[in-house]
């Protein structure tokens, strides 16, 4: 795909997942034990063959997805030719509120200066493995001037999202935004392709006359007279923008066809940031069963249903069922947990008990001792 270059956008509304969003974008939410969100959009572009990337930067909160992307060598991107590029926000002024159309607008002059045919725009909040090539074929044999990328909800979700009505030949029949989401409904990935000259041409139009969202604003608002398709991903993909949309994808991990269409891929692997940890280390007494878990561990207790990230200790007679438990966590002896999602750094004292529920899970913030 030498003729696309791509975006990705950190710029998303986190009103729904606030709790695990205060000080990182949802970009670099922890996801499946080792990976960051931001690793599925940019690995799938980095494997499809994309070698000039913009990541469009958050106004706040930038830190953590600058220490994970660094020069961007672990995805080949620290290229002395095109390769990783990070494209800051502009400050608002005169009472102007961040967004992502705004964002973009001031960074089109990367854009204007690629030499690249295409431009593929992918929001990092989505948990997915494709083959843009095929996304590039199928706007091209429709003739399209607007493809965007989208999944039929597994789930329903709290968040508003762009919806499709996809007819003939992949030809979106209506388009909106709605507050939440349906189980069934064909959702955007936040993925869009289009021309270099068309999508400077709409975010240049929609930003001018007031626009603030490009989905609203950029695409639907100028859908009219346009060539507007959808090509449907049929594998698994998850929309990462609440708390229990967090917690159901992360346990989704534990399905074995999901496990391994997403992270086997021949030649289309998952790619993350290294970092080197002894292997887990199962103690005498250890019971796990059907769980996830990273490396640098160490378990003596139960863990059943859940995905453990790294570093995390599991003390003797301590019990963890169908829970997130994110880096450096500690359970200390009998400490029990089912249905919660901890942040890092977060110690359950002995004896402890904590109970959510599978759709309303039990969230514990960063650096917390219970």
């Amino acid at each position: 795909m030498k003729n696309v270059m791509s975006l990705v956008d950190l710029q998303r509304e986190e009103a729904y997942i606030k709790e695990l969003t205060q000080d990182r974008p949802i970009a670099s939410l922890p996801f499946a034990g080792r990976y960051r969100l931001v690793d599925f959009a940019l690995s799938s572009m980095v494997t499809s063959g994309i070698r000039n990337v913009g990541v469009l930067l958050p106004e706040n909160k930038a830190r953590s997805i600058l220490d994970h992307l660094r020069s961007g060598k672990d995805w080949d991107l620290a290229r002395h030719h095109k390769g990783l590029f990070y494209l800051p926000p502009v400050r608002p002024e005169n009472g102007e509120k961040a967004s992502d159309l705004r964002n973009i607008y001031y960074n089109l002059n990367f854009v204007e200066n690629s030499n690249e045919e295409f431009v593929l725009l992918a929001r990092a909040t989505c948990v997915y493995n494709i083959d843009f090539n095929k996304v590039l074929k199928f706007h091209r044999e429709r003739g399209a001037d607007v493809t965007v990328v989208t999944s039929r909800a597994w789930h329903s979700d709290p968040c508003s999202g762009l919806i499709v009505q996809p007819g003939e030949n992949g030809r979106v029949r209506d388009a909106a935004i709605k507050p939440s989401l349906k189980e069934g409904e064909y959702r955007s990935l936040g993925i869009f392709l289009m021309s270099k000259e068309l999508f400077c041409n709409v975010v240049r139009y929609a930003f001018e006359h007031g626009g603030t969202d490009f989905r609203r604003d950029a695409i639907l608002k100028q859908a009219t007279g346009l060539k507007f398709y959808t090509y449907i991903h049929e594998g698994f993909a998850a929309r990462v923008c609440s708390t229990p949309a967090f917690y159901l994808s992360n346990l989704k991990m534990l399905d074995q066809s999901v496990w391994e269409e997403l992270f086997m891929k021949e030649n289309a692997p998952i790619i993350t940031k290294v970092k080197d940890m002894s292997p887990t280390e199962y103690k005498e007494g250890a019971n796990v069963k059907n769980s996830l878990i990273a490396n640098g561990c160490e378990i003596h207790g139960t863990v059943e249903n859940s995905v453990i990230f790294r570093n995390v200790t599991v003390a003797p007679g301590a019990v963890i069922r169908n829970s997130v438990v994110m880096e450096d966590c500690v359970l200390e002896a009998q400490a029990e947990i089912e249905y919660v999602i901890t942040d890092k750094e977060v110690t359950i004292t002995q004896g402890k008990r904590l109970r959510g529920a599978v759709n309303f899970p039990v969230m514990i913030g960063k650096h917390i001792t219970i």
